[in-house]
């Protein structure tokens, strides 16, 4: 049966009925929120220290200093937060489509996408988003750049449209579930070139660069949006693209992800 399509409003409005729902529960599980919470903030600080120790040794990576890095740090960690939050439940396609649970998804009158995604709210997420704030608000100081409302809403346009591409790979590597068994292996390799997008794309040679711009597009993470910010006499014009490509590549994977989800006909036992 065809679904009746639904305007902003009613998705917004079922979104934070679901949401309420999903943070009640995990509060109600205090300590493994705790514990979880812990292990999110010890994951930060460790990558923290490897990247602190790395700049102990070099005072700077082909002209980039510590500041400039840590400023890409720290979006590339606020580019992150989007996924973490409001898309983890991509992680467990791969179990509900083996189980057959996913099926369930399909009798309900609003979008597929939507609905399963919607369900789960990672909280935790929230902690590695003030980790980043702080992080780029130290960077951001310690650069003397300067704070003007223009600046304000360029980094929140940076950081929404540099989300879009982490979402769109892993709405990709999630949705080869429908067609692989392995679905969620391809999903770890995809999210570890997110460890990449906190480097500058010029440190690697050009084979990489061309793969991190438009295969594996990660310098569209923080490199990009961040040279309007950090070197805006070197800003190129991929840089003004990014919220254009950001929502294309959102697009596409999320064209991909429902591709599989409607040939989804169950486990067949």
């Amino acid at each position: 049966m065809e679904r009746k399509k639904r305007g902003f409003g009613y998705y917004a409005h079922i979104y934070k009925m679901i949401l309420f729902q999903d943070i009640k529960s995990k509060m109600s599980y205090r300590a493994d929120f705790i514990i979880s919470t812990i292990g999110m903030l010890f994951t930060n600080i460790a990558g923290f220290v490897t990247f602190w120790i790395l700049f102990l040794n070099f005072p700077d990576i082909r002209g980039w200093t510590y500041y400039e890095m840590l400023f890409l740090y720290g979006f590339a960690m606020l580019a992150m937060t989007p996924v973490q939050c409001f898309f983890d439940n991509n992680w467990n396609l791969n179990r509900s489509l083996y189980t057959g649970d996913f099926i369930k998804y399909c009798f309900r009158p609003v979008n597929l996408f939507f609905y399963f995604i919607s369900e789960v709210f990672d909280i935790k997420g929230l902690g590695q988003f003030a980790f980043g704030v702080g992080t780029l608000a130290y960077a951001w100081n310690k650069l003397s750049l300067p704070l003007t409302p223009q600046s304000i809403l360029g980094l929140l346009i940076g950081v929404i449209s540099a989300s879009l591409f982490m979402i769109a790979l892993m709405n990709f590597a999630a949705a080869t579930g429908f067609w692989l068994l392995g679905a969620t292996s391809v999903m770890i390799f995809m999210f570890k070139f997110k460890d990449y997008a906190r480097y500058p794309v010029t440190i690697f040679n050009r084979g990489f660069r061309i793969i991190f711009t438009f295969l594996i597009p990660i310098g569209f993470m923080a490199y990009y949006p961040s040279l309007y910010f950090i070197r805006p006499d070197e800003v190129p014009l991929l840089t003004f693209l990014t919220p254009v490509f950001g929502i294309v590549f959102f697009y596409l994977s999320y064209l991909f992800w429902m591709k599989g989800a409607k040939q989804y006909t169950g486990t067949g036992s």
